[in-house]
């Protein structure tokens, strides 16, 4: 059986806010894994970053691409409160801290102007770790129900289950 990969520390890890050489290599890394995440939305992210609209925080291990979060100031969903939004990890890279320490710096920069902030994660499987995290963290189902698409969701009507179907949280952060 193979061992398991060492555990990163904070001495090789780096929280930084998102640079201008960032999105070709984000894009690059989401590509890889199938996922679409184009270089588009990381250039949209810079110049939110620069209007104050979305703080986005970049994780490296080693110097080298490990994740991201990005906090959004006004969120489409619950108005003046902040929301984390679009949190990710490298799968290679998970279970060794990286995204704690994500979710650590992003709730420490909403708590430097935010007594609570949002989060929504996704209900199918692949979000399962995110949904364990957010709960152990703290946050609680905002008890509107089933969000798909931003819109809360009238009971007995069918929806897809894809990313656009959410459950939606807060958390008081002090």
């Amino acid at each position: 059986m193979p061992a398991d990969p060492p555990s990163s520390t904070l001495a090789d890890m780096d929280i930084r806010p998102l640079r201008d050489d960032d999105p070709e290599i984000i894009a690059g890394a989401m590509a890889e894994l199938g996922w679409d995440k184009p270089v588009a939305q990381y250039e949209r992210y810079l110049v939110e970053q620069r209007d104050g609209v979305r703080d986005v925080l970049v994780a490296t291990v080693d110097g080298e691409y490990a994740g991201y979060v990005t906090v959004r100031w006004e969120s489409p969903y619950f108005g003046d409160l902040p929301e984390i939004q679009d949190f990710n990890v490298l799968p290679r890279l998970r279970r060794r801290g990286i995204g704690s320490a994500l979710m650590d710096a992003a709730e420490a920069l909403v708590a430097e102007r935010s007594d609570v902030v949002g989060i929504g994660v996704g209900l199918y499987p692949d979000y399962g770790q995110a949904q364990r995290m957010y709960v152990r963290r703290g946050y609680l189902p905002d008890g509107r129900g089933l969000i798909y698409d931003g819109r809360q969701v009238p009971p007995m009507e069918l929806v897809r289950n894809d990313d656009a179907a959410t459950l939606m949280f807060t958390k008081r952060l002090r």
